[in-house]
């Protein structure tokens, strides 16, 4: 069977390995399903729905759910059959955001389902001619319920008519500045990224995998249709109630899952912390395991005296670890921001697989993904580069000789940005007849004992720092760096245009809170606690070892603390300081905290650096 549209990957699944849990949720507490066939009947139902409702091939649906259910692939899936044009939002945004994206691309249909979405689309409404209809997914709202457009509608198949080069989505990026820019993705920019990453994940059919990272973000999208095409069971489950005894985690037992690297980091530190918590012999093992991961490498093979100690920290400390995690996973791919390489390490040790991979909303968005058979991976990398993708390394001389933007091609490359030929230009670019995406991130090649090459990012173009003396500076690997303390919750590198380099740094108020009780400090609350000197010592400590391994033109030589956690929306619906993939709105950033950078950079001020090993981690 040839798959040229997405969801071709029904008829697939149907043919060759039917599901009867093909399609999970756990929502209010109850696990709703469906199978294989049903949802190709409900589909071509949605489809047929939205045709009757006046909407003709082309236009544009909006979907917009507050976590992942089964209606929005659902929806996802119908729309395609009637050969409409999906529109994904988040649902964090503003009514303003709302408003500009669904006047930008031309919405006429709108789904939403849960928190305050009700009040800010009707207010966005009001200012978008083109959006005609509002359907809830929740019957308690006041808009029309979204099975009304489809219960009653024929289920008879439909998209015949449909190629594979259609425009099928248009992805609004979060951007960490300005308006957000539409990205048009055809069936087979997705599918041909659908079916290499099917290549490369440890999944079989009948296999059980969750997902909970926003299904409007294309990471997790994509994945989606993925996870289709291998047949397993996909249970969505809400970011919330992961982990506990009682949480989705140790009762969905995955054997595969996608992440972002800060939940990761979170794990890390809820493991770290229980193992300060304990006590004696315990406290010993656990850290003496802990160690053991210092030198791990993917494929290494353990013998002797290390496989030994091995299997021991395996059966008192790594077990525990998997099995709060479910005990079943084989392999976790994270991606939407750059991964610790520590966190990576230390699961990875402990037999948690964590591969990384790279791309962007503009590549559909695979571009490279370390694999989990031996020599597919390299720690430190994004990995190789998918099927059918190439990769170019553009060197202007602004960098490291080995260095250059990372420019990609492939069938997963958007068609362009929609209503802006001019921003499409300025990233797509014609080399000998081919069309080649400018990313926008630095990176070079490494190859492995066998010559096989991976990808390492080492910055964004548009985020490296030049200081006044003219030296350029890579934010992203010192901030990743400094984030794999335990003590360290969210760090920003700045000295664009001055004379040495500082860091903002957001302390991990639960581990530091800990750390000073047990240090017979007296805690308070940390916006106090981050002018107490012994507190400011740890972080220079924190410092010192990062620029052990830094140019000296590069070493951090202020820090200031931030009392305050960034979050994409503050809870009064401001702006925050994170995009919703939770990047680093480093515009936003600068501007909040102008006066506290300022004040880095006056003569005669000081973080007081206390030089000496932070034994802390």
């Amino acid at each position: 069977m040839k798959l040229t549209r997405l969801f071709d990957i029904l008829d697939h699944q149907q043919h060759h390995y039917p599901q009867q849990e093909a399609l999970c949720d756990l929502f209010e507490g109850e696990l709703r399903s469906l199978s294989t066939e049903q949802i190709r009947h409900q589909t071509n139902q949605i489809a047929h729905g939205l045709l009757e409702i006046g909407l003709q091939p082309g236009d544009r649906v909006g979907l917009v759910m507050y976590r992942n259910r089964i209606e929005f692939t659902l929806l996802d899936l119908g729309i395609q059959k009637a050969g409409l044009v999906s529109v994904p939002l988040y649902p964090t945004i503003s009514s303003g955001e709302y408003e500009y994206i669904l006047k930008d691309s031309g919405c006429k249909v709108l789904f939403y389902g849960g928190g305050d979405l009700a009040t800010k689309l009707s207010a966005a409404k009001t200012q978008v001619p083109s959006l005609k209809h509002l359907f809830t997914l929740d019957v308690s709202s006041s808009n029309d319920h979204w099975e009304t457009i489809w219960q009653d509608a024929a289920d008879t198949p439909l998209g015949t008519e449909i190629d594979g080069e259609s425009l099928v989505t248009i992805i609004y990026t979060s951007g960490t500045t300005g308006h957000p820019k539409g990205v048009m993705l055809s069936h087979r920019n997705i599918l041909e990224n659908a079916l290499a990453a099917a290549k490369l994940i440890p999944i079989e059919a009948g296999d059980v995998v969750m997902s909970f990272l926003p299904l409007c973000h294309i990471f997790e999208r994509t994945t989606s249709f993925c996870y289709l095409y291998c047949g397993v069971s996909i249970v969505f489950t809400p970011l919330d109630n992961l982990g506990g005894e009682d949480g989705d985690l140790r009762r969905v037992k995955p054997h595969f899952m996608t992440c972002v690297p800060r939940l990761l980091e979170k794990v890390y530190e809820k493991i770290y912390q229980k193992g300060l918590e304990l006590s004696g012999i315990k406290n010993k093992l656990f850290f003496w395991a802990l160690d053991l991961t210092n030198d791990y490498h993917y494929d290494k093979i353990y013998t002797g005296k290390a496989k030994i100690k091995h299997i021991i920290a395996d059966r008192l400390i790594y077990s525990k670890w998997r099995e709060a995690l479910g005990g079943n996973l084989v392999g976790i791919i994270t991606g939407s921001a750059p991964c610790p390489e520590r966190i990576a390490q230390v699961f990875s040790a402990a037999g948690i697989p964590i591969r990384e991979g790279y791309g962007l909303t503009e590549s559909s968005p695979g571009i490279t993904i370390n694999g989990y058979n031996e020599g597919q991976a390299m720690l430190g990398t994004v990995g190789p580069v998918l099927d059918k993708v190439e990769i170019m390394i553009d060197k202007d001389g602004a960098y490291q000789d080995d260095e250059g933007e990372i420019l990609a091609a492939g069938p997963n490359i958007m068609i362009g940005y929609y209503n802006k030929p001019e921003e499409t230009a300025k990233v797509i670019q014609m080399i000998d007849g081919k069309r080649w995406l400018r990313t926008g991130d630095i990176g070079k090649i490494i190859k492995n004992d066998s010559g096989t090459e991976f990808l390492k990012i080492t910055d964004r173009k548009k985020e490296l720092l030049k200081t006044s003396g003219g030296k350029y500076i890579a934010p992203a690997p010192m901030e990743n760096k400094l984030k794999e303390n335990i003590l360290v919750e969210q760090a920003m590198v700045v000295g664009d245009r001055r004379k040495f380099v500082s860091a903002l740094i957001v302390p991990a108020e639960e581990p530091l809170k800990n750390y000073c009780l047990k240090s017979g400090m007296t805690w308070t609350e940390l916006a106090v606690m981050i002018k107490n000197q012994q507190v400011i010592s740890i972080y220079n400590n924190i410092i010192d070892e990062l620029n052990k391994d830094l140019a000296r033109y590069a070493q951090v030589k202020k820090c200031c603390l931030i009392p305050h956690v960034w979050v994409p929306i503050r809870e009064d619906g401001s702006e925050g300081e994170l995009t919703p993939t939770l990047k680093l709105k480093r515009r936003i950033i600068l501007e909040k905290y102008d006066h506290e950078i300022n004040a880095l950079y006056l003569e005669g001020t000081s973080i007081n650096p206390i030089h000496g090993k932070n034994n802390f981690l």
